[in-house]
């Protein structure tokens, strides 16, 4: 049979992020601007507490006692004194919100030109102020000059922080109970006066829901505890501040120590404390969820028009054709190439601005011939595209399990977004970064759109008749998704109206935790290092950005796939391969999001985690399997691992992985076919 010329490709990132770079000119500095606070009229009581009773305590009552009644609610600030430090901290904080009974939540973010990241580029913080409260998945943060974590939890002794003696809280005030999480510091640059002190929760916390931080008992190197700042101590000690903040906040922080003393935290013991807000499941995924509604509905159930661009005849063993096409999908950005932004209707929900056009590959093995082959979409790796579907483990899953594997690009994070991620990063444009969230909301809505095509018109196409009609089995498609394609592939399922049954392959959530402990973001990070001079601000900028992460990462959808579906959606099934000791993607990241998922891990397990369940196998459902490499003890700081030889995508070749894989997608049962726990060294 005669073989057409088609390119061959794998993911390139790292060279193309190389020359992007070399295109730059010199990097932004801190400004040195100081921080800016909002002053807010007062009343004329000559007591300088602003509650107009006279006697200088705040409360509004007159005694001088300073216990007055708690009201929650919250002055809007440009910068919060209680860490002078930095003008944003302390991360996420709801006096950076305001009223908005338009929400879901009653409230937006109202964050401040003040409070962003300094570099020689004054960011617009509109875009982040769309969002009717902070990530669900924050990294809480402040700064606390001399802090050590002697006492913390750490990622391996998170339940620690559930103790009555916990130095760090995280307190639902919903519910009164406390959340599971660790403290440490920021230890990824090498400025050691500028580390900022970072609470992460090992869940991702609930929607629309209010929490109270509690800081106390952290020490210094010589174990002496660290002092309050000047602003907070007037708050907890009752003691008169010329801030009118504090003076406004009094009756809230009557509220806060109440809340606190119930949980067993003494006031007097508290080095800070403050409280936050978290958007609104509405605010996170209604965009995503509209995009692909509407789309779909356009394209109709047969899917978008496309032409056949190339096919290549026995590109590889057991694969009849490698066919290269171009669809054409409603296009909801005010540009199809990188840097494109959603055009929003008066709903202020994605509206489509005409079409455009975007390439789908497709591996149709031999064996469709006789029998209709099953679909498989594949999501690719960080940066990478379509063309990862050539790798041989891949073509070889189609030709020795019928399957039909097709790709299309993760648009947003894909070969040809580099030039606007690394011109963003370097230019402090951090305003610009909701175009990538973006685009991916269009790069979901093109893969199934992809899906419907070969699903419907593809399917009927002469060139896919086999000996009994056409090749294509509709029924019952799957999802195969590795790094960023198991990263993202946490939202395909969730969003998908045709996949129930998926893989997600070395994944993990939320980006704010996987980049640092990431060996492939080291190229972004020396950029961004040269933007921000102020560390602080450079831990800042990761923290802001997952606000628009979440549209468009697991972070917003991981909950939906199986415990709470979207408007319209039902329950999914995914299986989670996970490798210890991975460089590129942490396990600490697959470990919250199969705490989100709330699927146990298959036994007999490499070691324990805390609240994931070890069942027994085989096993029907969704689950997670950690593979052994016989690597070192894995970071517990915010550094990559880089012990051994990198296992992150040593799976794909080992056989038992692969008909665990087969066998899971198939039937839904999970068996590891391991010799006991899988160490496959």
């Amino acid at each position: 049979m005669t073989r057409l010329p088609s390119p061959r490709s794998t993911s390139r990132w790292p060279a193309l992020l190389g020359c992007a770079l070399l295109s730059l000119g010199s990097a932004a500095c801190n400004d040195g601007s100081p921080a800016v606070e909002t002053s807010t009229e007062t009343s004329g009581d000559g007591d300088g507490d602003g509650d107009g009773d006279g006697d200088g305590d705040g409360d509004g009552d007159g005694d001088g006692d300073g216990d007055g009644e708690a009201v929650v609610d919250w002055p809007t600030l440009d910068c919060d004194p209680l860490v002078p430090e930095l003008c944003g901290f302390p991360f996420p904080n709801n006096v950076f919100s305001e009223a908005d009974p338009s929400t879901p939540t009653g409230r937006r973010l109202a964050l401040s030109q003040a409070l962003m990241p300094k570099s020689n580029y004054e960011p617009d913080p509109s875009s982040f102020n769309q969002s009717d409260g902070f990530s669900p998945s924050s990294t809480i943060m402040t700064f606390m000059p001399g802090a050590t974590t002697t006492g913390l939890a750490t990622p391996i002794t998170i339940a620690t922080s559930l103790s009555p003696d916990s130095p760090t809280v995280l307190l639902d005030t919903s519910t009164g109970e406390r959340v599971p999480h660790w403290a440490e510091l920021d230890v990824s640059h090498t400025d050691d006066a500028r580390r900022a002190f970072m609470i992460r929760p090992a869940v991702r916390l609930d929607p629309d829901t209010r929490y109270i931080v509690a800081i106390r008992q952290v020490v210094d190197p010589s174990g002496t505890p660290l002092p309050a700042s000047e602003a907070f101590l007037a708050l907890r000690d009752d003691t008169a501040s010329e801030d009118p903040s504090i003076e406004q906040r009094r009756p809230l922080y009557a509220d806060i120590f109440a809340r606190l003393a119930d949980a067993g935290i003494a006031r007097e013991s508290l080095q800070l404390a403050w409280d936050f807000s978290t958007a609104s499941d509405e605010n996170i995924t209604g965009s995503a969820v509209h995009m692909v509604d509407e789309g779909l509905a356009l394209v109709g159930p047969d899917g978008p028009d496309y032409v056949i661009d190339n096919v290549t005849v026995d590109p590889a063993p057991g694969i009849a054709m490698r066919i290269e096409a171009t669809m054409t999908v409603p296009l909801f950005l005010d540009d199809p190439g990188g840097g494109g932004a959603i055009i929003h209707g008066d709903d202020g929900l994605p509206e489509p601005s005409g079409t455009a056009e975007y390439p789908v590959l497709i591996h149709v093995p031999t064996s469709a011939a006789d029998s209709p082959a099953r679909l498989m979409a594949y999501g690719h790796g960080m940066l990478g595209s379509r063309w990862e579907i050539t790798a041989d483990h891949l073509e070889a899953m189609a030709a020795d399990h019928n399957v039909i594997v097709f790709a299309t690009d993760w648009i947003g994070m894909a070969e040809d977004d580099v030039d606007n991620i690394v011109q963003l990063l370097s230019t402090g444009h951090i305003d610009d970064f909701h175009t990538v969230p973006d685009r991916l909301q269009q790069g979901f809505f093109n893969a199934f759109a992809a899906m419907r095509m070969l699903q419907g018109k593809f399917a009927d196409d002469p060139i896919m008749q086999g000996v009994n009609g056409s090749m294509v089995n509709p029924e019952d498609p799957w999802y195969f998704g590795g790094s960023q394609g198991g990263i993202f592939g946490s939202c395909y399922m969730a969003l998908s109206p045709d996949v129930t049954r998926g893989v997600l392959a070395v994944p993990g959530q939320p980006y704010s935790l996987l980049l640092n402990r990431s060996v492939n973001f080291s190229q972004f990070f020396t950029l961004i290092n040269t933007v921000y001079a102020d560390k602080l601000d450079l831990r800042f900028f990761v923290e802001l950005v997952q606000l628009q992460w979440d549209r468009a990462e697991p972070s917003g959808f991981t909950r939906h796939i199986i415990l709470d579906p979207l408007p319209g959606s039902y329950e999914k099934e995914v299986l989670m391969l996970v490798s210890i000791g991975d460089h590129q993607v942490t396990t600490l990241g697959a470990h919250v999001m199969a705490r989100e998922l709330g699927v146990p891990q298959i036994g007999p397990a490499n070691r324990d985690l805390f609240e994931i369940d070890v069942v027994e196998q085989p096993y029907v459902g969704s689950a997670m399997i950690e593979y052994g490499w016989g690597l070192g003890p894995e970071p517990i700081v915010n550094v990559p691992m880089t012990e051994g030889e990198d296992p992150h995508g040593k799976l794909a070749d080992i056989p038992i992985a692969v008909t665990t894989v087969e066998q899971f997608l198939r039937t839904g049962t999970v068996e590891t076919y391991c010799d006991g726990v899988c160490d496959p060294i």
